[in-house]
């Protein structure tokens, strides 16, 4: 098994993110880490770093002689990056405005997955 592969009885929803339907929990598909409640926002359960985002995209002219230099301005943009608690796995990355709240980007109706997929469970549990 690969360690980025569904494990039986959950739903992979990102690369790096999988969903267990019987215990409705975000668990992390490289290390297997618990996250928080399926039902909630998985950023809570996840490390946060801010970083200025000159870091990664560098300015293409002297920022030093020139005021636009084609660089993102840390006073309108800044980097969230996301990581596994655990294993610490890059997990998502936002681009915010400064003082913008984290969006809640995937909000599962859990309800309907376990009906969906109520098949599986159902192996699963014999």
């Amino acid at each position: 098994m690969s360690d980025t592969q569904a494990r039986p009885g959950r739903v992979a929803i990102t690369e790096y993110l999988e969903v267990d339907l019987k215990s409705e929990r975000w668990h992390c598909r490289r290390c297997d880490h618990d996250i928080g409640h399926a039902r909630n926002n998985y950023k809570e359960g996840l490390m946060v770093a801010e970083r200025d985002p000159r870091e990664v995209h560098r300015p293409l002219i002297d920022e030093k002689r020139y005021e636009f230099n084609f660089g993102p301005d840390p006073e309108w943009c800044r980097l969230i990056e996301f990581y596994c608690p655990s294993c610490a796995t890059l997990m998502e990355v936002e681009y915010l405005p400064p003082g913008h709240p984290l969006t809640h980007d995937i909000e599962l109706d859990v309800d309907a997955m376990k009906e969906r997929h109520a098949d599986k469970l159902e192996e699963q549990a014999q």
